[in-house]
């Protein structure tokens, strides 16, 4: 009963939005879900987005919380790039930013919040980057004053402020272990230290926060492997059981994390290192059974994998597993290759039926029984009305061949009539001119 009032409260705070929010929404900023009534996500998501509802309004936050069927609107969420369903937007002025991340609230609320607010927050006080820097694990900072390069910092934090926080700080607010080479710096603080951005070295600005936004060692899930796609980098896990406290387990997972930490110069700008809790999610990625505790690094860009050939003990063994692969040494499996489709093709049928056939037997003979039970019998009509077909032709053509072997006969039988009577017509003239010729020589 608590559980259903809660919920039909929160219903409350969510606006069932129609076609006239598309002229309504300009001075407000709205945070929508973009639903299907017959989608099974977007049911297991309405709770969730009642409580984010709740929240939100109870912290007075000026974003408004809604929802729309994209069915029966779909030329409005048509216009806002739905492509799929339950699709999560934060519409601020003219622009649309997705929601990608995982359906919590608490991580739906923290992605409202951070685009709804300024682009760069400014961090007037020490004190304030003390806090600031307590909450985030990764802070993006701007020092100095106005440049082309805040310009740029500025540019790229309205493209990804989808994923993190950006800063702006004076140089007398910053930590005193930091130095700087130069003014204006853009500095990205997180593993307990931090680093400045250096074009000549780390390229283009947004592609360095794209690269930076993570910690150097993460738990990888399936949602933070989609985002670590958009990096460019190999992601190198350990694929353990959290579970499982064995020496085996612990130990590559410290043998990973010991790489991101003590060899980060070397390797920060190729690789991503992180740890997997169990191997479901992996299997179906490489479309193979692994056996845990291993370790994996994926290509994201082209499906591509990486299994080492022999046992990594120790640290030294995973740098040399790592430098193998930079420099081609490795051999690469899976990929995005004609193969690799119609393996995945094959790999997704067969998991979708075993799944069914697990959870609901009976629902499972239904929905393939009775197609190809279906398609048996049509196949048996169409073989069986070819076959009654070819006998009545063979028929048909038999008793043709006869009547013309009637019809043959009969003009057989007329010509020779003829023939002997050409015959008959020639002997009697022949002995008439006989005659006359006897009677002559008499």
């Amino acid at each position: 009963a608590v559980v259903a009032h809660v919920v039909a409260s929160g219903a409350g705070f969510v606006e069932d939005l129609d076609e006239s929010f598309k002229e309504n929404r300009k001075d407000d900023i709205w945070l929508v879900d973009f639903y299907a009534p017959w989608c099974g996500h977007c049911k297991k998501l309405e709770p969730v987005w009642n409580e984010v509802g709740i929240e939100m309004r109870n912290m007075g936050s000026p974003v408004k919380v809604g929802k729309m069927d994209a069915t029966s609107f779909s030329s409005i969420a048509s216009e806002f790039g739905v492509r799929g369903y339950p699709t999560i937007k934060l519409l601020k002025g003219d622009l649309a930013y997705n929601y990608r991340g995982p359906r919590t609230k608490d991580d739906i609320i923290e992605f409202a919040n951070r685009v709804a607010g300024p682009l760069i927050r400014p961090l007037p006080s020490q004190h304030m980057f003390e806090h600031v820097q307590k909450r985030h694990r990764v802070l993006f900072v701007y020092v100095g004053g106005e440049s082309p390069l805040k310009e740029k910092y500025i540019e790229v934090a309205s493209e990804l402020i989808v994923y993190t926080y950006f800063f702006s700080a004076s140089e007398d607010v910053l930590p005193e272990y930091v130095t700087l080479p130069e003014l204006p710096a853009v500095m990205v603080f997180k593993d307990g230290t931090y680093f400045v951005y250096d074009e000549y070295e780390d390229g283009d600005l947004s592609s360095w926060i794209n690269r930076e936004r993570f910690q150097g060692y993460l738990h990888v899930d399936g949602f933070t492997l989609y985002e670590l796609g958009d990096t460019g980098k190999l992601v190198a896990i350990a694929v353990i059981d959290d579970k499982n406290s064995s020496v085996e387990h612990t130990r590559l997972k410290s043998i990973i994390q010991e790489v991101a930490r003590d060899y980060r110069d070397h390797f920060h700008r190729d690789f991503q290192f992180g740890h997997m809790d169990g191997n479901d999610y992996i299997n179906s990625l490489l479309m193979d059974d692994l056996t845990i505790p291993t370790i994996v690094v994926l290509n994201t860009s082209n499906q591509q994998y990486f299994l080492p050939d022999r046992h990594i003990e120790s640290t030294e063994d995973m740098v040399q597993f790592i430098n193998n692969i930079l420099d081609g040494t490795a051999e690469a499996q899976g990929g995005d290759g004609l193969l690799q489709r119609i393996k995945r093709i094959i790999y997704d049928a067969k998991s979708t039926v075993v799944s069914v056939f697990k959870s609901s037997p009976l629902l499972g003979c239904f929905l393939f029984g009775l197609p190809l039970g279906v398609i048996s019998i049509m196949c048996y009509g169409i073989c069986t009305a070819d076959t009654e077909g070819e006998a009545f032709e063979h028929e048909g053509a038999k008793k043709e061949s006869g009547d013309r072997e009637l019809t043959d006969e009969g003009s057989e039988e007329e010509q020779e009539e003829e023939k002997n009577g050409k015959y008959t017509e020639l002997s009697d003239g022949e002995l008439k001119q006989k005659d006359i010729t006897e009677k002559k020589k008499d």
